[in-house]
């Protein structure tokens, strides 16, 4: 039950959609192999109030948190982190060298305690897969 949400300086949205870091980040969590695609939950939530470093408006942020299930070891945590930050890194690589940019990446485990879900996505995706 990975869910990967995205925070970013509203200033952003001229540089990067913030809807093809979703698209990105979402794609490469599935690619490791890791995270059933019915669990995996991607959103990006843009925030209006922020102060970077010094305030320079120029100043962009994108603070990443993966929240995941207990269980998986600390090499796969490191592993998923790392290839999540690649992703980062790659679709901000233009604007690295214009513009204050800090780009965070946390992954951590849901205690389960007190954890709950109730959904249907792992059925219906399931039943779309027969023929």
């Amino acid at each position: 039950m990975p869910h990967i949400v995205i925070e970013y300086s509203a200033n952003l949205e001229g540089e990067l959609a913030p809807m093809r870091l979703v698209e990105a980040l979402h794609t490469e969590a599935l690619e490791t192999g890791v995270f059933p695609l019915a669990g995996l939950r991607t959103r990006a939530e843009r925030r209006e109030l922020y102060l970077i470093a010094d305030g320079d408006p120029d100043h962009i942020f994108i603070a990443v948190t993966v929240r995941i299930g207990q269980g998986r070891d600390a090499a796969t945590r490191l592993r998923i982190a790392e290839v999540l930050m690649a992703v980062l890194e790659r679709e901000t690589a233009e604007i690295f060298p214009r513009r204050g940019l800090a780009l965070s990446l946390d992954v951590s485990e849901i205690d389960g305690t007190a954890s709950l879900k109730t959904n249907n996505l792992h059925q219906r995706l399931k039943a779309r897969a027969k023929p």
